[in-house]
């Protein structure tokens, strides 16, 4: 909310900030450069082998709906004045999308289970982390991995393309409505 009881950014037409806010992140704060050296071992840890199996366009359909859906989350459920940034929710999208597809592989799933657990620990018990991008880009990441990971090999084509433009259309979806509660005249 603006100064009067506005309504601004997202409401407003701004969707920009959605998609965005996974390439900044906050000077300062509890974490600072942590918080990005963090992500960014993250990615480099679980990054590669995803990429490995999914290939270029499918890792990064995953990664980029996955920190989309963080935002959306963090959009749908909380206040007009709640902002997040940061790569977290996209960065939970893999860890989510690494379990699936480990499962899905017969690979050894529980060191990313330990470091999931680690996390989500993390995210609800320290304030000021947005746990609704953390768990919307995991939801997300874990929703779309099944996609690709579980596609009947008949349709195989049609689930690789048509899971990431139907994860697209939900949350567009999920944002237009958000956006018409927010703001009627919209």
């Amino acid at each position: 909310m603006l100064p009067g009881g506005e309504v601004g950014g997202v409401a407003e037409g701004e969707w920009y900030r959605l998609f965005t806010t996974m390439f900044l992140h906050q000077r300062g704060g509890s974490f600072g450069i942590t918080h990005i050296l963090f992500n960014m071992w993250a990615l480099w840890a679980v990054g590669p082998a995803l990429e490995q199996v999914l290939g270029r366009w499918r890792f990064l359909a995953l990664y980029v709906l996955s920190g989309l859906g963080g935002s959306v989350l963090l959009y749908l459920v909380g206040s007009p004045a709640d902002s997040a940034v940061g790569a977290s929710g996209a960065i939970f999208g893999l860890f989510g999308a690494y379990f699936v597809i480990g499962r899905r592989l017969g690979g050894p799933v529980g060191p990313i289970v330990v470091l999931l657990v680690i996390n989500l620990v993390i995210t609800f018990s320290v304030p000021g982390i947005s746990w609704q991008g953390h768990v919307g880009g995991l939801a997300v990441g874990a929703a779309l991995a099944a996609a690709y990971a579980y596609a009947p090999d008949a349709r195989r084509r049609l689930f690789h393309i048509g899971a990431p433009l139907a994860v697209l259309v939900l949350l567009a979806v999920l944002v237009m409505l958000r956006t018409a509660e927010l703001s009627p005249s919209v």
